[in-house]
């Protein structure tokens, strides 16, 4: 009951946001569920590989954290996982992403813990790594998608709109280069504050203290804090291996969904199967999507991802049927993983519950993808 309270006004948002997208695929004949015809040239079995690669994939993005957390202290791979997969599954349960507050409060070093002589996890620093690594990840898999929509082969021609969408095909690939944009432009800025602190913060001053001092000073110092989760750059190591291990997270992730789409029947007008290129386009234009505020479960906007970016590779038959297999199964699939591996998580964390309830109450979540 606190939760619905605390959250009342966010849920009832959500649920319009929800609600008016899929009428908008229904309308435009796209289903959030699929009708039993669609998955005839499913192959089952690749169903329940992808299943087993999210696991590969969620340790790899959960693991990564500990370089953005080496400059504080040397967290177990072990307690990363744990933590990530408890607040993987509260951002997929919370509306508009509020979930993302539990891992920082997770992995902060309790007063009871704390050892003297030993650094200490603050709630800031923890935080601070989190929106590093989401706008790292937001520049990274932008980039991904720029390359896609540049060099990966599209129909041709190209339709004018998405099918079963009001949204025309170039506006889907506007907003693929707009997301390198807005990402670039967040990384650069954090890593201005990192690199040149004390420029960064009396441009700032300079600049937008002419409009408000006040406003200017709270910018910087949110900056500065921001950037600290920059320190990976300090250390070639750390950074390399933080390169390396975030390019299996989301090479693993277009290696499931490229056999998923097979395995579920998407094909070219040509009957080729579908190519690992534009399996990163769809994962880039299912990174677009999700930065629309959401409902719980990103139901609706996970779906308009995967069907916008479909449209540009593939016959609309096929986007409509072994398609609209393929985006079930994938957020079917997805689900359910982090339902389970949150679950089992937050059995084995001593306190867990309490943690979710006390992070829950801390506010507004971090805004990032």
């Amino acid at each position: 009951m606190a939760f619905l309270a605390r959250h009342k006004g966010k849920l009832v948002a959500s649920l319009i946001i929800t609600l008016g997208i899929w009428y908008t695929l229904h309308k435009g004949g796209l289903k959030i569920v699929p009708e039993g015809g669609d998955f005839r040239q499913v192959r089952w079995w690749t169903v329940l590989v992808y299943f087993a690669s999210l696991l590969a994939y969620s340790w790899f993005r959960s693991i990564r954290w500990r370089f953005l957390l080496r400059s504080i202290a040397e967290v177990p791979k072990k307690r990363l996982f744990t933590v990530s997969c408890i607040g993987f599954a509260a951002i997929l349960l919370m509306p508009f992403r509020i979930g993302e507050v539990v891992r920082p409060y997770m992995i902060r070093t309790r007063p009871s813990e704390r050892r003297v002589g030993e650094r200490a996890v603050t709630l800031t620093a923890a935080t601070s790594s989190v929106v590093a690594e989401r706008i790292i990840d937001g520049l990274y898999l932008s980039i991904v998608l720029a390359l896609a929509l540049v060099f990966v082969p599209t129909v041709h021609p190209l339709p004018d709109r998405v099918v079963g969408l009001p949204v025309t095909v170039a506006h889907v690939r506007m907003s693929g280069y707009a997301m390198l944009g807005l990402f670039g432009a967040a990384f650069t800025t954090i890593a201005v504050f990192y690199f040149a602190r004390s420029w960064a913060h009396r441009f700032t001053l300079a600049t937008v203290g002419k409009v408000s001092a006040n406003f200017a000073e709270k910018l910087t110092t949110m900056f500065e804090k921001f950037a600290d989760g920059l320190h990976v750059f300090g250390r070639a190591a750390d950074a390399l291996g933080f390169f390396v291990e975030t390019t299996l997270y989301w090479a693993i992730n277009a290696l499931g969904m490229w056999l998923l789409a097979w395995g579920s029947g998407v094909v070219h007008v040509d009957g080729t199967p579908p190519t690992f290129g534009e399996m990163c386009g769809l994962m880039g234009m299912l990174g677009c999507a999700i930065l629309i505020p959401g409902p719980p479960g990103l139901l609706g906007v996970f779906q308009a991802g995967l069907y916008a970016g479909m449209t540009m590779f593939y016959p609309t038959g096929v986007v409509t049927g072994p398609g609209a297999a393929f985006v079930f199964l994938m957020y079917a699939s997805q689900v359910l993983f982090q339902l389970l591996a949150g679950g089992l998580a937050l059995a084995t964390e001593r306190g867990g519950l309490r943690a979710l309830d006390e992070a829950d109450g801390l506010g507004p979540a971090l805004d990032a993808p």
